[in-house]
């Protein structure tokens, strides 16, 4: 192969034991995830991207570093699609001839050993994806080259930088490379080779712009100046290979490329890297930067630092692989396996009923698998409804407070007919507290619809994963639940009525926590004497008030006498002497009590005492029994007999087909999602495989 081939060679073999072990690594995942490479795009492979300009030589570096002609060539955009090539180092083995040869992820198995033929595929599959006018495509070309003169490395090459469309190219051409770009040189794991050309202005240049975005510290960004031997005239790139101009941390190569004029005399590859090595060579500024100078400089130092970042990398890799294959087992596990007997679809179906059955229980009694920290669930809302919704409520209600004293005054007089009252009447009191207690069973019926509501939450929350496959299944079960559950409601209902009926139908005035009327008078009077105090003494003593009674038939009845004693032919002579007969005002159609007496006072707040007191009694009695009840018929009844019903309803031999049917595209998900974890499950074991040996110590 000449002097350049046997230089080529040389460093090969002074090299082999850089990233000769661990780069293939990285190549054999590629290989492995080829097959489901868009399912599992968000795992980032280590790579080197290379990026830059349209005719920034990109194209020429990559085939210097190949050593063949493979690209595809011309003076608008070459690289319409990613290229990733992955570069095989193949050590001399006997029987081995040697040769260099290619191979596409599209065509696996297909082995080019012309490499003219490997430009033609190139085109023939960017064609297709863009079109044959210019167009470009973020699907990316998977090329495998396995040589002897060549360092174990990985590169995706990117579209061109360009700033005017041609061709079928959209206006926003500019911009679509330029995200398609990002999309590479943002992952961490990637190294990027950012190719900016000498003859034009390196401090501007697109490429080493682009990274710095993406690569802010310049960590893992290596600049590439190509074209060194078509500077103007006493000008150099020393500077910039020094890093003084724009530093990045993994420094500068500086080569040279076949120009155009090379390419169309075919100048072969073996050529252009003498006339490089000599360029440097006697080159007064670059002699001194042999380090920084040269493809295979270049070669060495990518291979070298992709090695170190691959070791480095391959530990979370490795992480994230496990990862990735635990949360495809588990959604593996929801689609669970293909049912071919009736026996197995009856065992199934049983099997996701039982499991529903167990998962609603479990919620309500609080001993669910996810548990939330951040809200309440399941059963623990249904105490909150009990006792910080339902007891609450019905403490902090008054039972007066829609009730007047004259209300009150007006019931009591009611209750007594044209008699005066001597006791406080019972009749006004028991119809008063009737009303009272009627008003709890609203709250007791709201108490009973909050639960329901909670239960028919619960049962859409039940996490059976297998339900997810049988959306009919799920469709029948949920109707099957709706109805137990409103079922269940009815006879709560029934209960709640009969409790309150219960308590009206007899007001049992002897409960040892009701006031009583002997101690509410007791409370009465000394509630009403604070609130007289202080003015007791106005107006002088009440009860020495001599009162001065009218009579129909004229005259006063004097202190002391009585009607009685006159004789009756004084009487009618005293009737027969009246001036005229006197007329009574005709009573309204609708009457209110008089002006409120110190006794009414007394018997309103004495009544006010009762009802509360009484109220409070019943209170108790309906916090108490108003949950049992729900409990019972309703939450219990539902974890008691749920299982049997969905039994009676949905097992049945006619209905399990039509219940287990599946989607289309749960089968078809099925059979992608295990794909990848069969893929994944081959990428851990390489990882596994080469783990003891290579990754370093921790």
């Amino acid at each position: 192969m000449g002097e350049e081939a046997s230089f080529s060679n040389k460093n090969v073999a002074a090299s082999t034991t850089i990233g000769s072990s661990v780069i293939p690594i990285i190549n054999r995942l590629q290989d492995i995830f080829s097959p489901v490479d868009g399912e599992l795009s968000k795992i980032s492979l280590p790579q080197v991207a290379v990026v830059g300009s349209q005719s920034s030589g990109k194209s020429s570096v990559l085939e210097a570093l190949v050593g063949r002609d493979f690209l595809p060539r011309g003076c608008d955009i070459c690289t319409r699609r990613p290229l990733a090539l992955m570069l095989v180092n193949r050590p001399r083995n006997p029987g081995d001839d040697g040769r260099e040869w290619a191979e596409f992820r599209h065509l696996p198995g297909k082995r080019f050993f012309d490499f003219t033929k490997v430009r033609q595929e190139i085109m023939a599959e960017t064609n297709k994806e863009a079109g044959s006018n210019r167009g470009v495509s973020e699907k990316q070309i998977g090329l495998k080259i396995s040589s002897p003169n060549v360092l174990n490395m990985t590169l995706v090459d990117l579209p061109g930088i360009t700033k005017v469309p041609v061709g079928d190219q959209p206006t926003d051409i500019e911009a679509r490379i330029r995200k398609m770009i990002m999309a590479y040189i943002r992952q961490e794991n990637c190294i990027i080779l950012a190719v900016s050309p000498a003859n034009s202005d390196l401090a501007t240049s697109d490429a080493l712009q682009m990274a710095r975005e993406a690569d802010p510290t310049g960590s893992r960004t290596i600049g590439v100046i190509t074209k060194l031997d078509i500077m103007d005239r006493g000008t150099n790139a020393c500077n910039f290979l020094l890093g003084k101009v724009v530093p990045l941390r993994l420094g500068y190569v500086g080569v040279v490329n076949r120009s155009q004029e090379d390419i169309n005399k075919n100048r072969s590859m073996q050529d252009a890297l003498a006339y490089e090595k000599n360029f440097f060579r006697d080159h007064p500024v670059y002699n001194g930067l042999s380090d920084r100078c040269g493809i295979p400089q270049l070669a060495k130092k990518l291979n070298q630092i992709l090695e170190q970042h691959i070791r480095m990398v391959l530990p979370g890799l490795k992480s994230e692989l496990h990862s990735r294959l635990n949360a495809v087992a588990k959604e593996l596990q929801k689609y669970g396996d293909v049912m071919e007997s009736k026996a197995e679809k009856e065992t199934m179906l049983l099997n996701i009923l039982t499991k529903y059955c167990e998962a609603f229980s479990a919620m309500v009694d609080g001993r669910s698998q996810e548990i939330s920290t951040k809200e309440l669930s399941g059963g623990a809302r249904i105490r909150y409804i009990f006792q910080s919704i339902f007891v609450k409520t019905l403490e902090e209600v008054d039972p007066c407070q829609d009730l007047t004293d004259e209300d009150i005054r007006t019931a009591i007089q009611n209750a007594t007919g044209p008699r005066n009252a001597l006791f406080v009447p019972e009749v006004p009191f028991e119809v008063l507290v009737r009303r009272q207690i009627a008003r709890l069973l609203d709250p007791c019926l709201q108490c009973l619809r909050f639960v329901y509501d909670e239960l028919i939450k619960m049962s859409h929350a039940c996490a059976v994963t297998e339900l997810q496959r049988f959306p009919v299944l799920r469709r029948h079960l949920d109707d099957v639940m709706g109805k137990f559950i409103r079922d269940s409601v009815r006879p709560a209902e029934r209960m709640i009525d009969s409790l309150i009926e219960i308590e009206m139908d007899y007001i049992n005035s002897s409960n040892p926590n009701f006031v009583g009327g002997k101690k509410a008078v007791e409370v009465a009077m000394q509630q009403l004497k604070s609130s007289q105090l202080g003015t007791c003494n106005v107006g002088g003593n009440s009860s020495s008030r001599t009162w001065v009674f009218p009579i129909i038939f004229g005259g006063k009845v004097q202190a002391g006498e009585s009607p009685a004693s006159r004789s009756p032919h004084e009487t009618l002579h005293n009737v027969e002497q009246l001036p005229s007969t006197i007329q009574l005002t005709e009573p309204p159609s609708i009457l209110g009590p008089l002006e409120m007496t110190e006794q009414e006072a007394v018997e309103i707040l004495v009544t006010k005492l009762l009802l509360q007191s009484y109220y409070d009694v019943v209170r108790k009695n309906v916090q108490d029994l108003v949950p049992k009840s729900i409990m019972h018929f309703l939450v219990n009844h539902a974890k008691r007999n749920l299982h049997n019903t969905f039994i009676q309803k949905l097992y049945r031999e006619n209905h399990v087909e039509e219940l287990l049917q599946e989607h289309d595209e749960v089968a078809a998900n099925r059979r992608q999602v295990k794909e990848v974890s069969l893929v994944l499950q081959q990428a851990v074991q390489t990882l596994d495989e080469v783990e003891s040996e290579y990754l370093p110590e921790t």
